[in-house]
C-alpha cells in the first residue's frame, strides 16, 4: 500500500473524508460503519473540519474511533476562518477535541483565508503546537501565491500540509503548486479525488478512457481514479464515501499501480492545463 510522510509519520496515501456526513441520523449506523471499515482495510488517515455539519462531522468520527487505539490513528481537523484569531483558535481547537473525543490532533488546518491577518493565524497555530493539542498545523484551499506568502513568515517553514481540490478532472495545482511542494517537502492533501457526486465525477467515471483502465485492472472506476491521484508520492487523498464496502475499496487503491499506457491514455483523456487556472475550491 502507497505510503507518504506527514509530520515525521508515515501514513497510507488514501484516507478517510468525512464531508457531508453526520447530518442525517437515518445513515448515521452506516457511515460510522463506513469510517470503521476503511481503518480495517488499512487507512489511518481521518479527515474532518468544525464547518461539516457544524461540528456533527467530527462528534460521528469520535464515536466511530472510540474502539480504536488513539495512537494507530491520524486524525486532522479544520478551523474557520471566522475562529482563526488569536482570542478564539484555541476555544475552537478545544471543542474540536470534545466532539472528537481526543486529547489531541495530529494535523490542524486552517480551512481557508479570511480576514484575521495571516500572521496572527500562523502564529497561534505554532504556539498551539507546543501545548501538547495539536502534533502539527498546515493550511487548506491555499494557492502557489498563499503558500509563497506563508513561507515568508517567521513560523511559516513550520507548515506540515497544505489541503486543496484535486482530481483526474481539476489538474490546475499541477502547472506550479505540486512541484512546489513537493521540492519544498510539504505534502499534499487532495480533497473530492473522484469528484464531488457532481458532473465531473460523473464525467470522469463514464469515460472510457478510465473505464478502459478499470477494466484492464478489474478494479472501479473509483479505484482508478484514486490510483492515479496518488501516483506521485507526495499525496495523500481522502475520498468519503457512506457505504463500507466503497470505504474498504477506496482504501484498497492504494495496491493499485498504473501502468504507462495507462496514464497517457488518462492524460489524453483529461490533459493537464497548460497555464495556471484560479485554484479550484468547493
Amino acid at each position: 500500500m502507497k505510503k507518504l510522510i506527514i509530520n515525521h509519520q508515515s501514513v497510507p496515501a488514501i484516507g478517510l473524508g468525512t464531508w457531508h456526513m453526520g447530518d442525517n441520523p437515518q445513515t448515521r449506523k452506516n457511515e460510522i460503519s463506513a469510517i470503521q471499515a476503511g481503518l480495517n482495510a488499512g487507512a489511518r488517515v481521518i479527515d474532518t473540519a468544525e464547518m461539516y455539519g457544524a461540528g456533527r462531522s467530527e462528534s460521528l468520527v469520535g464515536e466511530a474511533i472510540r474502539d480504536y487505539s488513539r495512537e494507530t490513528l491520524f486524525l486532522i481537523s479544520k478551523v474557520l476562518p471566522s475562529n482563526a484569531s488569536i482570542g478564539r483558535l484555541e476555544k475552537s481547537l478545544d471543542a474540536s477535541l470534545k466532539r472528537l473525543q481526543t486529547d489531541y490532533l495530529d494535523l490542524y488546518l486552517y480551512h481557508w483565508r479570511g480576514t484575521t491577518p495571516l500572521a496572527e493565524t500562523v502564529a497561534e497555530l505554532d504556539r498551539l503546537t507546543h501545548t501538547g493539542k495539536i502534533r502539527a498545523w498546515g493550511v487548506s484551499n491555499f494557492d502557489y501565491v498563499d503558500m509563497q506568502e506563508l513561507l515568508q513568515l517567521p513560523a511559516g517553514q513550520n507548515v506540515a500540509a497544505n489541503e486543496d481540490l484535486y482530481n483526474l478532472g481539476s489538474r490546475g495545482t499541477e502547472v506550479r503548486l505540486q512541484a512546489w511542494q513537493e521540492a519544498h517537502q510539504i505534502p499534499f492533501i487532495a480533497y473530492s479525488p473522484v469528484g464531488a457526486g457532481d458532473s465531473l465525477g460523473a464525467n470522469m467515471t463514464a469515460s472510457p478512457a478510465v473505464q478502459a483502465v478499470a477494466e484492464r485492472h478489474q478494479v472501479s472506476t473509483y479505484q482508478v481514479l484514486l490510483a492515479w491521484a496518488i501516483r506521485n508520492p507526495n499525496i495523500l487523498v481522502i475520498p468519503q464515501t457512506s457505504d463500507p464496502s466503497h470505504a474498504e475499496a477506496n482504501v484498497l487503491a492504494g495496491n493499485l499501480t498504473l501502468t504507462k499506457k495507462d496514464l497517457i491514455e488518462l492524460d489524453q483523456a483529461f490533459p493537464k492545463p497548460t497555464s495556471e487556472p484560479p485554484l479550484a475550491i468547493l
